[in-house]
């Protein structure tokens, strides 16, 4: 039997940087979720989805640097023209399978300075950030990981 045990807002937070996820209220509000399910019952397990393209950058000792841009974020436009530079159109969809949209982790990825792509040792998904700090593995579940526009 499925049961509704908790439900919450989204709310993206803008910075001066621009949109962003509010990730450590995603989290707080998935702990009161999980506390809600377990109450007067056993919980078997959790699943975690979220939407597909955006992603937290983690650095070797697997911390989040900074909150994850939301995909509403201004920060790709002009990163489809920019990656069609180094990739033709064509080949980055006979290689990916993936329909060509600037919010895609690719085009966000490009849009990132330089410094912050050299701190981070791994992209985690907003769904894999939130399996990591529930349960402290970092993993890149495939079937997500196939939204980005990086998968072959």
């Amino acid at each position: 039997m499925l049961r509704e045990a908790h439900r919450f807002a989204n709310r993206p937070v803008r910075l001066p940087d621009g949109l962003h996820w509010n990730a450590p209220s995603l989290l707080a509000e998935s702990l009161a979720g999980i506390r809600a399910a377990a109450a007067g019952s056993e919980l078997a397990g959790i699943g975690v989805d979220t939407w597909g393209v955006d992603y937290g950058l983690i650095d070797r000792d697997r911390r989040l640097l900074g909150l994850p841009f939301h995909y509403r974020d201004r920060r790709t436009e002009g990163m489809v023209e920019r990656a069609h530079e180094l990739v033709s159109r064509a080949e980055l969809y006979g290689v990916t399978g993936i329909q060509t949209m600037s919010i895609n982790t690719v085009f966000q990825l490009l849009a990132e300075p330089p410094a912050a792509l050299e701190a981070a040792d791994r992209i985690l998904l907003i769904a894999d950030l939130l399996g990591l700090w529930l349960t402290g593995i970092a993993a890149n579940e495939v079937t997500a990981a196939s939204t980005t526009g990086l998968l072959d």
